[in-house]
């Protein structure tokens, strides 16, 4: 069913038939069949200072003996997705694993993870990593999940340390996953892990081998990469392309200031597991809703509303996912 904008939902406890998200999330969860149902409607425009959260649920490195609350089937992972809409995340960026736990691309479990989230009438945002594992997963293989035409894939604007492996994004390889990307109209999160990516993504624009919208995710803090600094993010910014949005991706500890400071300065932000383990030092967290709600009560103390999937659409220039009647049947419109 869908909730009439109108009218509030009813708030009860876990554990009963129902478990409602707060009412501004735009959306709420019914246990008994494991659905959600939306609050708002679906043309509803996004306010000007609405702020797009996403959550990162696995990541390539992380282990459940790191945190067992790392989702890494794809049962889990489409769980976590819906328990992080349900928390204000607009976005979610899955990566996949092997039956051993390993990193993949295999087109096959991505789409079964979309599967099962849009099965239970999940209207979130799904972001597909083309990363791989930084060196254990080929060139093909990484950009094989881009025929899925999922919303938005990662592009990884050039090569960096990562760790004590090297991760490699040749000229090459950016060139032909941006005509992937282009010709089955996914959209680029365009990932710049150090100020030269950047640069790289300026003469892709250049090039026209990417044209907007353009959608800016800054890794800040990785070891290899550019460190997490509130004046080293304003540098990342400044060298945008006029009207580009932007998200901030911090890892460890950095993850909840930089994330703040993205939403202090009028852009976005990521949260989630694959970034950080630990909801505070020494406490691990608990699961990826548990950071994305953290996330969205300081973006509300901020006011900055909360974008609802379909508003985060309409931020990023993504067709309208419609969510027909009954729920668990989703389509696109067409491209």
């Amino acid at each position: 069913m869908i909730v009439p904008a109108h009218r509030s939902p009813r708030v009860v406890q876990p554990g009963s038939d129902r478990y409602d998200a707060p009412a501004r999330l735009g959306v709420r969860i019914c246990r008994r069949h494991e659905t959600l149902e939306l609050t708002v409607p679906a043309n509803a425009s996004p306010p000007p200072d609405a702020v797009i959260l996403s959550a990162a649920l696995t990541g390539s490195w992380p282990t459940k003996e790191q945190n067992p609350a790392l989702p890494i089937t794809e049962a889990e992972i489409a769980d976590s997705a819906i328990e992080c809409r349900a928390a204000g995340a607009a976005i979610v960026h899955i990566h996949v694993r092997d039956a051993s736990g390993k990193v993949t691309c295999d087109p096959a479990r991505y789409d079964r993870v979309r599967s099962l989230i849009r099965g239970r009438g999940c209207d979130v945002v799904i972001n597909m990593s083309t990363g791989g594992g930084a060196g254990q997963t080929s060139d093909e293989e990484r950009m094989a999940p881009v025929a899925l035409c999922p919303e938005i894939a990662s592009f990884d604007c050039g090569s960096v340390n990562f760790g004590d492996r090297v991760f490699v994004n040749s000229p090459r390889f950016l060139a032909e996953l941006a005509k992937r990307m282009t010709s089955d109209q996914v959209l680029p999160e365009i990932e710049c892990f150090e100020v030269g990516h950047v640069q790289n993504a300026l003469r892709l624009i250049d090039e026209g081998a990417l044209s907007p919208p353009f959608w800016f995710q800054f890794v800040l803090g990785l070891r290899g990469g550019a460190p997490a600094s509130v004046k080293q993010l304003t540098h990342f910014v400044d060298m945008l392309p006029a009207g580009a949005k932007w998200s901030v991706c911090a890892i460890g500890r950095a993850q909840l200031p930089l994330g703040v400071a993205a939403m202090a300065m009028g852009g976005h932000a990521r949260t989630g597991l694959e970034d950080n383990l630990y909801y505070r030092k020494g406490e691990l967290a608990t699961s990826n809703a548990q950071l994305v709600a953290r996330l969205a009560r300081i973006a509300t103390e901020l006011n900055r509303p909360l974008a609802t999937p379909e508003q985060a659409r309409q931020m990023l220039g993504l067709p309208a996912l419609t969510l027909s009647p009954p729920l668990g049947q989703l389509s696109t419109v067409s491209r």
